[in-house]
């Protein structure tokens, strides 16, 4: 477990934070790692007091061919010390207690047609997952190029917006119409999203996506107000209406409104929760 903590808290991985505490409640001293290592989709590896210490999924333990005892079905990181199987770590997700409310309302408030629940966990627990927060559509067990696949295959027929906190969510962030990186995201998943959480609170993505919807609205209130204004401007000096001093003042004046309507998107509003 000290081989594990120690080099638990060099990643960015979800689950880090949950071994890295366990070591530390069990008054663990952690140990320098020396050549760090977290290819996506290929685990932890690390080299401790000269012990090569890799912590990884089934997935890849089979590709490799690495020796493994029968294991049972849910979420779990296999520990291999020195390429001989070491341990392995069980885990269980516990939803937010807002959950369910905040993907039950996205349909009605925002217009979300379907909610996706895609992760590189094995099936049972992200079915469990799914069931309790009210997500009936689920790819469990899915590689980083499987959720670009199913991100491109989803924007292909309607915009999506992605949310994800690792580096294995990274290429789907920049597949999405709008990416998301979400509380403590590797700083590879926060260049590739668009829009960075950092609070880990769902109110917090549905303000975002209060704020994207208000600001779209004000620019195009801006932009087809004053070209509409313009046009009618133009109509006016066409027709003799409008002298070249009156229709410069009137330009000027438009583009004002123009950036007066625009700034309004900085202005506090309590319009940005709804759940």
């Amino acid at each position: 477990m000290r081989l594990i903590g120690s080099l638990e808290q060099y990643s960015k991985h979800p689950l880090a934070a949950a071994i890295v505490t366990a070591a530390k409640q069990e008054n663990l001293a952690l140990l320098p790692v020396a050549h760090v290592s977290e290819r996506p989709g290929e685990g932890l590896l690390g080299i401790i007091e000269g012990q090569k210490v890799q912590i990884t999924g089934r997935g890849k333990v089979a590709s490799e061919q690495l020796p493994l005892p029968p294991l049972a079905e849910g979420l779990e990181c296999l520990v291999f010390i020195d390429d001989r199987y070491a341990a392995a770590l069980r885990f269980h997700d516990t939803p937010r207690k807002d959950s369910r409310t905040f993907i039950a309302h996205l349909r009605p408030r925002h217009g979300v047609r379907k909610v996706m629940l895609v992760s590189g966990d094995r099936e049972s627990e992200v079915k469990y997952l799914a069931e309790t927060v009210g997500i009936t559509e689920v790819r469990a067990g899915a590689s980083p190029e499987e959720k670009v696949e199913i991100v491109k295959r989803e924007t292909a027929h309607d915009k999506t917006l992605f949310v994800g906190d690792g580096i294995n969510d990274a290429p789907a962030l920049l597949a999405a119409t709008v990416g998301v990186a979400f509380g403590s995201a590797s700083d590879i998943a926060a260049e590739a999203a668009d829009a960075v959480v950092l609070e880990l609170a769902l109110g917090k993505i549905d303000e975002l996506m209060h704020i994207g919807r208000r600001m779209r609205r004000i620019a195009l209130q801006s932009a087809l107000g004053g070209m509409i204004a313009s046009l009618v401007g133009m109509i006016f000096a066409a027709g003799g209406y409008l002298p070249p001093i009156g229709g410069a003042i009137g330009q000027e004046l438009i583009d004002l409104f123009a950036v007066l309507n625009a700034v309004r998107a900085a202005l506090p509003t309590d319009e940005l929760q709804d759940f």
